[in-house]
């Protein structure tokens, strides 16, 4: 008896990896590439419109994030696996989170895509990178703080930006140094931007 064939699409901004992947899985047994996009919009369009069994997402599409995606319940989703080249745990807890199957590196071997793959479509989750609770865990309004925080704000221009006292702002400040052990703004902006901070949707 025959077995079904996986229908897998490719979603990557830089065309040379999207079509390298694409050429590379259309050759694996048991997988059929059924498409591929390089934004949120155009995969969208696709999963509309192609049945689709596994989803690669890349995180980062140009100015975008792929994690925005995960987030949409506009439309019905495949099971989505991550496909990255940033090894960040708190991407994937922010993947997980969201309803991610999977998380695997772009530096992974192919056998180990193949396998977060399978393990996608059959149900399973595939993540290569160990999810870990940091800055996925920020609230929405905490992310609003550090985002203007990032942009140079002062303590009275972000409580202008956000309808709130400079007081707030300095408590939502020193519980943010606190858990994330930072010691100044430079450094709590440093982290975001190095980490991907701003890249996460904010837990609700």
């Amino acid at each position: 008896m025959a077995t079904s064939l996986i229908r897998v699409a490719i979603v990557d901004d830089h065309p040379v990896v999207r079509d390298g992947t694409a050429a590379l899985l259309a050759a694996q047994d048991g997988l059929e590439v059924v498409g591929t996009a390089g934004s949120i919009d155009a995969a969208a369009a696709l999963i509309a419109t192609t049945p689709v069994d596994v989803l690669l997402l890349d995180i980062r599409l140009g100015t975008d994030s792929g994690l925005r995606l995960l987030a949409r319940n506009d439309q019905p989703k495949p099971a989505i696996v991550v496909l990255t080249a940033y090894d960040y745990p708190q991407y994937a807890e922010a993947a997980l989170r969201l309803g991610a199957a999977g998380f695997v590196l772009k530096t992974a071997p192919l056998d180990e895509l193949l396998d977060a793959i399978r393990r996608a479509a059959a149900g399973g989750l595939a993540f290569g990178v160990r999810p870990r609770p940091v800055a996925a865990n920020l609230s929405a309004r905490e992310l609003e703080v550090v985002r203007l925080v990032v942009e140079g704000r002062s303590n009275d221009e972000i409580g202008v930006a956000l309808g709130i006292g400079s007081k707030t702002v300095e408590t939502h400040l020193r519980r943010l140094f606190e858990r994330f052990g930072a010691v100044s703004r430079t450094e709590l902006a440093t982290r975001a931007l190095r980490e991907g901070w701003l890249d996460i949707p904010a837990v609700d």
